[in-house]
Formats: structure tokens, C-alpha cells, sequence
């Protein structure tokens, strides 16, 4: 029993294991739209009353699915301490800490961790096929993201010391270095709020020049997942097998071992 519902919890190749995930996805996206619908002011008694109902109908169907993918497992501390493993938790946990903590006036405030609720709609990225190879190339291009990232702060912390500099004299609104390095941060970015503008023919240019350069520059990150995507196109698997033991999935088709722990593969 415990393998089949394995195959039927964490696998999409039968036509239970499909049916599962797409009842999921269903549940997920009821449980999103009751939290947006809860708050709308000016729900009737009866509509709030229903909307509760509902909303512990999935709780409860959710907290079912999170025990069971404890018990399916074979090294349940592998689940509960992955990334879905503490998706799954934040999503039941909210509704359970508002109901012990209900009427306590001095603890109102952990009201809002009900709000984590949102959270479900992270289980939808297990259920994405293509989402793991976004994420195989975003954790191959993290370093030249980061230098990327570090080379973006030093020109703006540059940029908007030049531009205290310039407009310091003449526009209150650059009345410090920081606040003008979050003026460069939005118009580098292409933002413009437009709550601090240069009023000097030299701020006016510079700031011509760097928003010319905020085009280009988003450019970039964009461009270095792109390549690792292209890269891996031909690598990733569709299979949708998932190892029983460490949980790693993306094995190739075919395979009957896992690539990590070496656990044999349903």
C-alpha cells in the first residue's frame, strides 16, 4: 500500500498519480481564491461562515496529503525538511495556529499568520514540469548573477554620490547620498517613480545617460539564464519519478536507480 500510494502522491505517470496532482492544483487554486475572497470587506455572515467552511474542508484534505507524504517516504525527515516539505507545513499551519490562538486579545497580532495561507500556491511549482529546469539554470548562472548584482551596487552607490554632488546645491530632494543612490536604483531599474527629479542641465543628462543605460542592463540577467536554459535544454527529462529515500527527482528516462543516493526507483 504504501508503494502504490507513493507512485499515486509523488509520481504523475499513472493515470491515479495524474488524477492526484490535478486534484491538488484544484484544491490549491479554491484555497487561494477563498483567501482573496475572505478579505473583501463587507462579506455577508452566512457568505464569511461559508468561506470558513470551505476553507477548513481544505485544511483538513491537505493536512491528510502531509501526513501521508510523511508515512509514504522512507526517510520522512527528508520530506519534512525540504523545500516542499516546509511549503506543504506553512500551508496547513496557519489555520490551525489562528484557531488555538482565537479570542486571545494580546496575541491578535498572529492573526495574520492565516495570511500564510498564500504560501499553497507555491505547491503549484511541484506540479510545473518545466519549472526544474528554471531552476537547474538559475542555480547555474547564481555567480554570475551575483557579480552581476555586486557590479549593479557599486554603479549605483557611484552614480548617486555624483548625483548628491551635482543637485545637492540646487534640489532638496537629494538631500543625502543614500537618498540619492535610491534615486539611481529607480531610475536605473526603468521604475521613474518621479518623486525626486534633477533640475540641473548636468543631472538632467546624467540622468538621461542612465536611464539609456537601465535598458541594456536588464538585459543581462535575462540573458545569462537564457544561455543556461539552452544549455540544459537537451539534458533535463521529462520523467516524473521521484526517489523514496533523499526525494530527488529529474531521474533520466529509463533509469532504474536514483543518481544521488542510489535508491532503487518505483
Amino acid at each position: 500500500m504504501r508503494e502504490k500510494l507513493y507512485e499515486i502522491i509523488f509520481e504523475a505517470d499513472t493515470r491515479s498519480g495524474k488524477f492526484f496532482d490535478l486534484l491538488l492544483i484544484f484544491l490549491i487554486f479554491a484555497s487561494i481564491i477563498i483567501v482573496l475572497l475572505e478579505s473583501v470587506p463587507g462579506n455577508s455572515q452566512e457568505t464569511t461562515a461559508l468561506l470558513q467552511g470551505a476553507e477548513w474542508v481544505i485544511t483538513i484534505l491537505f493536512t491528510i496529503e502531509y501526513f501521508l507524504r510523511i508515512w509514504v517516504v522512507q526517510k520522512p525527515s527528508a520530506y519534512i525538511f525540504s523545500f516542499y516539505g516546509v511549503i506543504d507545513f506553512l500551508a496547513i499551519l496557519p489555520s490551525y495556529v489562528g484557531l488555538l490562538l482565537a479570542g486571545t486579545h494580546m496575541l491578535i497580532i498572529f492573526r495574520s499568520l492565516r495570511l500564510l495561507r498564500v504560501f499553497r500556491v507555491l505547491k503549484l511549482t511541484r506540479y510545473v514540469q518545466e519549472s526544474s529546469k528554471l531552476w537547474l539554470a538559475l542555480r547555474a548562472s547564481r555567480k554570475k548573477i551575483s557579480v552581476f548584482l555586486f557590479f549593479i551596487l557599486i554603479m549605483v552607490t557611484i552614480l548617486g554620490t555624483i548625483m548628491y554632488i551635482i543637485e545637492n546645491p540646487y534640489n532638496p530632494g537629494f538631500s543625502s547620498i543614500p537618498r540619492s543612490i535610491y534615486w539611481a536604483i529607480v531610475t536605473l531599474t526603468t521604475v521613474g517613480y518621479g518623486d525626486i527629479a534633477p533640475v540641473t542641465v548636468v543631472g538632467q543628462f546624467l540622468a538621461s545617460m542612465i536611464m539609456i543605460m537601465g535598458y541594456s542592463i536588464i538585459a543581462v540577467p535575462t540573458g545569462i539564464v537564457t544561455s543556461e536554459i539552452a544549455k540544459n535544454k537537451t539534458s533535463t527529462s521529462e520523467n516524473t519519478q521521484v526517489c523514496p529515500r533523499c526525494l530527488k527527482d529529474d531521474h533520466q528516462d529509463g533509469a532504474v536507480y536514483c543518481s544521488r543516493c542510489g535508491e532503487r526507483l518505483n
